[in-house]
Protein backbone atom coordinates (compact mmCIF):
# COMPACT_ATOMS: atom_id res chain seq x y z
CA UNK A 1 0.00 0.00 0.00
CA UNK A 2 0.98 3.34 -0.78
CA UNK A 3 1.85 5.09 2.25
CA UNK A 4 -0.74 8.25 2.58
CA UNK A 5 -0.12 11.53 3.86
CA UNK A 6 -2.23 13.44 6.13
CA UNK A 7 -2.29 17.13 6.03
CA UNK A 8 -4.78 18.10 8.67
CA UNK A 9 -7.94 20.67 8.00
CA UNK A 10 -8.12 23.87 6.24
CA UNK A 11 -11.24 25.54 5.46
CA UNK A 12 -11.68 28.11 2.56
CA UNK A 13 -13.59 30.08 4.22
CA UNK A 14 -11.13 31.50 6.51
CA UNK A 15 -9.12 33.11 3.46
CA UNK A 16 -12.57 35.10 2.58
CA UNK A 17 -10.72 38.18 3.68
CA UNK A 18 -7.78 37.95 2.31
CA UNK A 19 -8.85 36.92 -1.48
CA UNK A 20 -11.01 39.06 -3.74
CA UNK A 21 -14.45 38.09 -3.75
CA UNK A 22 -15.15 37.07 -7.29
CA UNK A 23 -12.32 34.66 -6.67
CA UNK A 24 -14.51 33.20 -3.76
CA UNK A 25 -17.28 32.83 -5.61
CA UNK A 26 -16.04 30.58 -8.29
CA UNK A 27 -14.35 28.39 -5.82
CA UNK A 28 -18.16 28.04 -4.93
CA UNK A 29 -19.52 27.58 -7.62
CA UNK A 30 -16.89 25.02 -8.81
CA UNK A 31 -17.22 22.83 -5.71
CA UNK A 32 -20.56 22.55 -6.56
CA UNK A 33 -19.82 21.01 -9.45
CA UNK A 34 -17.37 18.81 -8.74
CA UNK A 35 -18.43 18.08 -5.28
CA UNK A 36 -17.70 13.89 -4.62
CA UNK A 37 -15.54 13.72 -7.41
CA UNK A 38 -12.15 11.46 -6.09
CA UNK A 39 -8.89 13.09 -6.51
CA UNK A 40 -5.28 11.30 -6.12
CA UNK A 41 -2.13 13.30 -5.81
CA UNK A 42 1.22 10.96 -6.39
CA UNK A 43 4.56 12.15 -5.66
CA UNK A 44 8.06 11.51 -4.32
CA UNK A 45 8.11 13.11 -0.94
CA UNK A 46 6.06 15.00 1.70
CA UNK A 47 8.94 17.22 3.01
CA UNK A 48 11.68 19.00 1.45
CA UNK A 49 10.60 21.33 -1.46
CA UNK A 50 8.08 23.07 -2.99
CA UNK A 51 5.58 20.53 -4.08
CA UNK A 52 5.22 19.24 -0.37
CA UNK A 53 4.45 22.71 1.06
CA UNK A 54 1.82 23.20 -1.92
CA UNK A 55 0.32 19.66 -1.34
CA UNK A 56 -0.15 20.42 2.26
CA UNK A 57 -2.34 23.46 1.45
CA UNK A 58 -4.02 22.14 -1.72
CA UNK A 59 -5.49 18.79 -0.43
CA UNK A 60 -7.47 19.60 2.76
CA UNK A 61 -8.89 22.86 0.82
CA UNK A 62 -10.23 20.54 -2.11
CA UNK A 63 -11.29 18.49 0.91
CA UNK A 64 -12.87 21.29 2.53
CA UNK A 65 -14.69 22.36 -0.88
CA UNK A 66 -16.61 18.80 -1.00
CA UNK A 67 -14.12 16.65 -3.26
CA UNK A 68 -12.36 13.31 -1.92
CA UNK A 69 -8.98 13.85 -2.19
CA UNK A 70 -6.03 12.16 -1.03
CA UNK A 71 -2.27 12.32 -1.38
CA UNK A 72 -0.05 9.40 -1.87
CA UNK A 73 3.59 8.88 -1.89
CA UNK A 74 5.16 7.09 -4.06
CA UNK A 75 7.94 3.70 -3.09
CA UNK A 76 11.77 5.06 -3.48
CA UNK A 77 15.06 3.93 -2.05
CA UNK A 78 18.32 5.94 -2.63
CA UNK A 79 19.20 4.52 -6.06
CA UNK A 80 15.72 5.68 -7.29
CA UNK A 81 16.28 8.80 -6.31
CA UNK A 82 19.94 9.37 -7.37
CA UNK A 83 18.46 8.67 -10.59
CA UNK A 84 15.77 10.60 -10.56
CA UNK A 85 18.09 13.65 -9.32
CA UNK A 86 19.84 13.15 -12.29
CA UNK A 87 17.10 12.90 -14.35
CA UNK A 88 15.57 16.51 -12.87
CA UNK A 89 19.11 17.63 -13.51
CA UNK A 90 18.92 16.24 -16.94
CA UNK A 91 15.58 17.95 -17.62
CA UNK A 92 16.58 21.29 -16.83
CA UNK A 93 19.72 21.07 -19.33
CA UNK A 94 22.42 19.06 -17.83
CA UNK A 95 24.60 16.67 -19.53
CA UNK A 96 23.80 12.95 -18.85
CA UNK A 97 24.09 9.77 -20.35
CA UNK A 98 21.24 7.94 -20.00
CA UNK A 99 22.11 4.03 -18.97
CA UNK A 100 20.18 0.72 -19.37
CA UNK A 101 20.80 0.43 -15.33
CA UNK A 102 19.19 3.79 -14.67
CA UNK A 103 16.11 2.99 -16.87
CA UNK A 104 15.74 -0.09 -14.93
CA UNK A 105 16.04 1.45 -11.77
CA UNK A 106 13.27 4.05 -12.50
CA UNK A 107 11.04 1.47 -14.30
CA UNK A 108 11.01 -0.41 -11.19
CA UNK A 109 10.06 1.52 -8.37
CA UNK A 110 7.66 3.08 -10.82
CA UNK A 111 6.24 -0.10 -11.60
CA UNK A 112 5.80 -0.93 -7.92
CA UNK A 113 4.36 1.65 -7.00
CA UNK A 114 1.60 1.08 -9.80
CA UNK A 115 0.87 -1.95 -8.63
CA UNK A 116 0.41 -0.63 -5.45
CA UNK A 117 -1.87 1.83 -6.65
CA UNK A 118 -3.87 -1.07 -9.05
CA UNK A 119 -4.30 -3.48 -5.80
CA UNK A 120 -5.83 -1.13 -3.55
CA UNK A 121 -8.74 -1.74 -5.55
CA UNK A 122 -9.52 2.13 -5.20
CA UNK A 123 -11.04 4.05 -7.98
CA UNK A 124 -10.46 7.25 -9.03
CA UNK A 125 -11.60 10.24 -10.90
CA UNK A 126 -8.64 12.14 -10.86
CA UNK A 127 -5.00 11.15 -10.53
CA UNK A 128 -2.42 14.11 -10.34
CA UNK A 129 1.23 12.80 -10.91
CA UNK A 130 3.61 15.57 -9.88
CA UNK A 131 7.47 15.76 -11.49
CA UNK A 132 9.59 13.02 -13.09
CA UNK A 133 9.67 10.86 -10.01
CA UNK A 134 5.77 8.87 -10.66
CA UNK A 135 5.71 9.86 -14.27
CA UNK A 136 5.16 5.78 -15.82
CA UNK A 137 2.88 5.16 -12.57
CA UNK A 138 0.32 6.10 -15.81
CA UNK A 139 1.40 3.85 -18.12
CA UNK A 140 2.51 0.77 -15.55
CA UNK A 141 -1.43 0.81 -14.13
CA UNK A 142 -3.10 0.79 -17.00
CA UNK A 143 -4.86 4.26 -16.79
CA UNK A 144 -7.12 2.35 -13.77
CA UNK A 145 -10.38 2.88 -14.83
CA UNK A 146 -12.40 3.49 -17.58
CA UNK A 147 -13.48 7.05 -16.38
CA UNK A 148 -10.01 8.12 -14.64
CA UNK A 149 -8.51 10.99 -15.63
CA UNK A 150 -4.53 11.70 -15.76
CA UNK A 151 -2.63 15.18 -14.87
CA UNK A 152 1.18 15.19 -14.91
CA UNK A 153 2.37 18.43 -13.42
CA UNK A 154 6.10 19.63 -14.12
CA UNK A 155 7.57 21.44 -11.40
CA UNK A 156 10.59 22.53 -13.33
CA UNK A 157 11.71 24.49 -16.13
CA UNK A 158 12.31 21.71 -19.35
CA UNK A 159 12.49 24.76 -22.00
CA UNK A 160 16.16 23.43 -22.76
CA UNK A 161 16.36 19.52 -21.99
CA UNK A 162 18.64 17.06 -22.26
CA UNK A 163 16.96 15.26 -25.75
CA UNK A 164 17.81 11.26 -24.22
CA UNK A 165 16.11 11.31 -21.09
CA UNK A 166 12.93 13.39 -22.67
CA UNK A 167 12.62 11.60 -25.64
CA UNK A 168 12.60 8.57 -23.10
CA UNK A 169 10.18 10.27 -20.99
CA UNK A 170 7.68 11.87 -23.42
CA UNK A 171 6.00 8.95 -24.83
CA UNK A 172 4.57 8.32 -21.42
CA UNK A 173 3.77 11.67 -20.31
CA UNK A 174 2.24 12.45 -23.59
CA UNK A 175 -0.70 9.75 -22.85
CA UNK A 176 -1.74 12.12 -19.60
CA UNK A 177 -5.04 13.98 -20.42
CA UNK A 178 -3.38 17.16 -19.41
CA UNK A 179 0.48 18.12 -18.96
CA UNK A 180 0.53 21.22 -16.50
CA UNK A 181 3.22 23.83 -16.76
CA UNK A 182 3.86 27.29 -15.08
CA UNK A 183 4.94 28.63 -18.17
CA UNK A 184 4.78 27.95 -21.64
CA UNK A 185 8.39 29.34 -21.69
CA UNK A 186 9.16 26.23 -19.61
CA UNK A 187 8.16 23.26 -21.80
CA UNK A 188 10.04 21.32 -23.98
CA UNK A 189 10.42 22.01 -27.83
CA UNK A 190 9.63 19.91 -30.55
CA UNK A 191 7.07 17.85 -28.52
CA UNK A 192 3.06 17.50 -29.01
CA UNK A 193 1.01 18.57 -26.31
CA UNK A 194 -2.20 18.54 -26.50
CA UNK A 195 -3.37 18.79 -23.28
CA UNK A 196 -1.05 21.65 -22.33
CA UNK A 197 -2.53 23.95 -19.19
CA UNK A 198 -1.01 26.39 -17.88
CA UNK A 199 -0.78 26.67 -13.74
CA UNK A 200 1.32 28.80 -11.96
CA UNK A 201 2.31 28.09 -7.79
CA UNK A 202 0.79 29.88 -4.73
CA UNK A 203 2.01 29.94 -1.44
CA UNK A 204 -0.61 29.81 1.39
CA UNK A 205 -1.02 33.37 3.45
CA UNK A 206 -2.24 31.30 6.32
CA UNK A 207 0.55 28.45 6.88
CA UNK A 208 2.76 28.94 9.87
CA UNK A 209 5.78 29.80 6.83
CA UNK A 210 3.40 32.97 5.78
CA UNK A 211 1.41 34.05 8.66
CA UNK A 212 1.84 37.31 10.32
CA UNK A 213 4.15 37.56 12.64
CA UNK A 214 5.06 40.55 14.89
CA UNK A 215 8.48 41.92 14.74
CA UNK A 216 8.73 41.37 18.23
CA UNK A 217 8.60 37.89 17.98
CA UNK A 218 10.50 37.52 14.08
CA UNK A 219 13.24 39.55 16.18
CA UNK A 220 13.21 36.99 19.71
CA UNK A 221 13.18 33.73 17.23
CA UNK A 222 16.16 34.88 14.80
CA UNK A 223 18.20 36.23 17.31
CA UNK A 224 18.04 32.69 19.33
CA UNK A 225 20.31 31.47 15.73
CA UNK A 226 23.21 34.48 16.68
CA UNK A 227 21.79 36.70 13.88
CA UNK A 228 22.40 40.16 15.01
CA UNK A 229 18.45 41.86 14.69
CA UNK A 230 20.28 45.09 15.35
CA UNK A 231 22.54 44.83 11.90
CA UNK A 232 21.43 44.34 8.44
CA UNK A 233 20.99 40.84 6.64
CA UNK A 234 20.95 39.57 3.65
CA UNK A 235 18.85 36.32 3.39
CA UNK A 236 18.38 33.45 0.38
CA UNK A 237 15.82 30.52 1.11
CA UNK A 238 16.63 27.46 -0.86
CA UNK A 239 17.62 24.00 -1.35
CA UNK A 240 21.64 23.87 -1.34
CA UNK A 241 21.88 23.12 -4.82
CA UNK A 242 24.05 23.90 -7.58
CA UNK A 243 21.11 25.37 -9.19
CA UNK A 244 20.08 27.64 -6.53
CA UNK A 245 23.79 29.04 -6.44
CA UNK A 246 24.59 29.67 -2.82
CA UNK A 247 28.23 30.37 -3.40
CA UNK A 248 27.10 33.11 -6.24
CA UNK A 249 25.51 34.52 -3.12
CA UNK A 250 28.53 34.58 -1.10
CA UNK A 251 29.95 36.66 -3.52
CA UNK A 252 27.32 39.17 -3.73
CA UNK A 253 27.51 39.30 0.22
CA UNK A 254 30.92 39.90 -0.13
CA UNK A 255 30.98 42.61 -2.62
CA UNK A 256 27.95 44.21 -0.43
CA UNK A 257 30.19 44.12 2.57
CA UNK A 258 32.57 46.05 1.10
CA UNK A 259 30.01 49.23 1.32
CA UNK A 260 27.97 48.05 4.38
CA UNK A 261 30.64 46.59 6.16
CA UNK A 262 28.02 45.94 9.05
CA UNK A 263 26.15 43.63 6.57
CA UNK A 264 25.17 39.91 7.45
CA UNK A 265 24.18 36.75 5.11
CA UNK A 266 21.77 34.22 6.20
CA UNK A 267 21.28 31.07 3.89
CA UNK A 268 18.57 28.31 4.73
CA UNK A 269 17.93 25.76 3.09
CA UNK A 270 15.63 22.34 3.40
CA UNK A 271 17.81 18.93 3.38
CA UNK A 272 15.01 16.95 1.81
CA UNK A 273 15.26 12.55 0.96
CA UNK A 274 15.02 12.84 -2.55
CA UNK A 275 17.82 15.31 -3.10
CA UNK A 276 21.23 13.23 -2.32
CA UNK A 277 23.17 15.69 -4.11
CA UNK A 278 21.78 18.20 -1.23
CA UNK A 279 24.42 17.32 1.66
CA UNK A 280 27.38 17.75 -1.14
CA UNK A 281 26.60 21.03 -1.55
CA UNK A 282 25.77 22.03 1.77
CA UNK A 283 29.82 21.33 2.54
CA UNK A 284 30.86 23.17 -0.19
CA UNK A 285 28.77 26.00 0.48
CA UNK A 286 30.36 25.81 4.13
CA UNK A 287 33.65 25.39 2.73
CA UNK A 288 33.47 28.69 0.50
CA UNK A 289 32.10 30.65 3.35
CA UNK A 290 35.31 30.14 4.53
CA UNK A 291 34.32 30.40 8.36
CA UNK A 292 33.28 34.35 8.37
CA UNK A 293 31.70 35.04 11.33
CA UNK A 294 28.70 37.23 9.57
CA UNK A 295 27.39 34.19 7.13
CA UNK A 296 25.22 31.47 8.97
CA UNK A 297 24.00 28.11 7.72
CA UNK A 298 20.67 27.30 8.61
CA UNK A 299 18.67 23.87 7.65
CA UNK A 300 15.23 21.86 8.71
CA UNK A 301 17.81 19.80 10.74
CA UNK A 302 19.63 22.40 12.66
CA UNK A 303 16.14 23.15 13.86
CA UNK A 304 14.79 25.75 11.45
CA UNK A 305 11.42 24.48 10.64
CA UNK A 306 8.21 26.98 8.62
CA UNK A 307 8.06 29.54 11.80
CA UNK A 308 11.72 30.16 11.85
CA UNK A 309 11.64 30.87 7.75
CA UNK A 310 8.84 32.89 8.32
CA UNK A 311 11.05 35.02 10.96
CA UNK A 312 13.94 35.38 9.14
CA UNK A 313 12.24 36.08 5.64
CA UNK A 314 10.14 38.98 7.99
CA UNK A 315 13.17 40.30 9.18
CA UNK A 316 15.67 40.08 6.25
CA UNK A 317 16.45 43.04 4.89
CA UNK A 318 16.85 42.13 1.22
CA UNK A 319 15.72 38.49 0.16
CA UNK A 320 17.65 37.51 -2.24
CA UNK A 321 17.22 34.45 -4.98
CA UNK A 322 20.10 33.91 -6.99
CA UNK A 323 19.11 31.17 -9.04
CA UNK A 324 20.60 29.51 -12.37
CA UNK A 325 17.59 27.76 -13.13
CA UNK A 326 13.73 27.97 -11.59
CA UNK A 327 10.87 26.07 -11.80
CA UNK A 328 9.13 29.27 -9.96
CA UNK A 329 10.78 30.22 -7.00
CA UNK A 330 7.68 30.09 -4.38
CA UNK A 331 10.27 31.28 -2.19
CA UNK A 332 10.00 35.15 -3.92
CA UNK A 333 6.52 35.40 -3.49
CA UNK A 334 7.02 34.45 0.30
CA UNK A 335 9.17 37.02 0.72
CA UNK A 336 7.11 39.34 -1.33
CA UNK A 337 4.29 38.24 0.68
CA UNK A 338 5.83 40.08 3.85
CA UNK A 339 6.20 43.42 2.23
CA UNK A 340 10.32 42.34 1.61
CA UNK A 341 12.34 43.78 -1.04
CA UNK A 342 13.61 41.17 -3.42
CA UNK A 343 16.82 41.09 -5.53
CA UNK A 344 16.39 37.83 -7.90
CA UNK A 345 17.90 36.02 -10.90
CA UNK A 346 15.88 37.07 -14.54
CA UNK A 347 15.16 33.17 -15.01
CA UNK A 348 11.77 30.83 -14.77
CA UNK A 349 8.95 31.89 -13.01
CA UNK A 350 10.91 34.90 -11.00
CA UNK A 351 10.13 37.79 -13.21
CA UNK A 352 6.16 36.71 -13.20
CA UNK A 353 6.25 37.81 -9.37
CA UNK A 354 8.48 40.59 -9.67
CA UNK A 355 6.65 42.42 -12.73
CA UNK A 356 4.76 45.12 -10.39
CA UNK A 357 7.65 46.68 -8.44
CA UNK A 358 8.47 44.57 -5.86
CA UNK A 359 11.95 43.46 -6.31
CA UNK A 360 15.01 44.27 -8.57
CA UNK A 361 15.73 41.58 -11.40
CA UNK A 362 19.76 41.12 -11.91
CA UNK A 363 21.83 39.22 -14.44
CA UNK A 364 24.99 39.19 -12.95
CA UNK A 365 26.57 39.11 -9.54
CA UNK A 366 27.91 42.91 -9.74
CA UNK A 367 24.33 43.61 -10.86
CA UNK A 368 22.92 42.26 -7.47
CA UNK A 369 25.23 43.47 -5.28
CA UNK A 370 24.39 46.97 -6.29
CA UNK A 371 20.95 46.29 -5.99
CA UNK A 372 21.00 44.84 -2.49
CA UNK A 373 23.32 47.88 -1.54
CA UNK A 374 20.78 50.56 -2.87
CA UNK A 375 17.85 48.96 -0.93
CA UNK A 376 20.37 48.86 2.15
CA UNK A 377 20.89 52.52 1.30
CA UNK A 378 17.31 53.89 0.75
CA UNK A 379 14.38 52.28 3.52
CA UNK A 380 11.94 54.28 2.30
CA UNK A 381 12.79 52.68 -1.66
CA UNK A 382 12.92 49.36 -0.03
CA UNK A 383 9.33 49.68 1.84
CA UNK A 384 7.80 50.88 -1.04
CA UNK A 385 8.95 47.61 -2.99
CA UNK A 386 7.85 45.59 -0.60
CA UNK A 387 4.88 47.22 -0.52
CA UNK A 388 4.18 46.56 -4.05
CA UNK A 389 5.51 43.00 -4.13
CA UNK A 390 3.00 41.91 -1.72
CA UNK A 391 -0.34 43.56 -3.14
CA UNK A 392 0.95 41.53 -6.34
CA UNK A 393 1.28 38.49 -4.61
CA UNK A 394 -2.52 38.84 -3.15
CA UNK A 395 -3.82 39.13 -6.52
CA UNK A 396 -2.00 36.30 -7.95
CA UNK A 397 -0.10 33.50 -5.99
CA UNK A 398 -2.35 32.81 -2.87
CA UNK A 399 -3.38 29.15 -2.85
CA UNK A 400 -7.00 29.35 -3.44
CA UNK A 401 -6.03 30.92 -7.07
CA UNK A 402 -4.30 27.99 -7.53
CA UNK A 403 -7.34 25.52 -5.93
CA UNK A 404 -9.74 27.50 -8.71
CA UNK A 405 -7.31 26.53 -11.39
CA UNK A 406 -7.56 23.32 -10.13
CA UNK A 407 -10.87 22.78 -9.82
CA UNK A 408 -11.21 24.30 -13.47
CA UNK A 409 -9.08 21.62 -14.90
CA UNK A 410 -10.90 19.10 -13.20
CA UNK A 411 -14.15 19.99 -14.56
CA UNK A 412 -13.35 20.35 -18.07
CA UNK A 413 -12.23 17.16 -18.13
CA UNK A 414 -14.79 15.72 -16.12
CA UNK A 415 -17.21 17.27 -18.18
CA UNK A 416 -19.55 19.09 -15.33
Amino acid sequence: MLQRVNPGHKALADYRSIIRRELYGELQELAGRLRGARVLHINATSFGGGVAEILYTLVPLARDAGLEVEWAIMFGAEPFFNVTKRFHNALQGADYELTIEDRAIYEEYNRRTAQALAESGEEWDIVFVHDPQPALVREFSGGLGEGTRWIWRCHIDTSTPNRQVLDYLWPYIADYDAQVYTMREYTPPGVEMPGLTLIPPAIDPLSPKNMALSRDDASYIVSQFGVDVERPFLLQVSRFDPWKDPLGVIDVYRMVKEEVGEVQLVLVGSMAHDDPEGWDYWYKTVNYAGGDPDIFLFSNLTNVGAIEVNAFQSLADVAIQKSIREGFGLVVSEALWKARPVVASRVGGIPMQITAGGGILIDTIPEAAAACAKLLSDPEFAREMGRRGKEHVRANFLTPRLLRDDLRLFAKLLGV
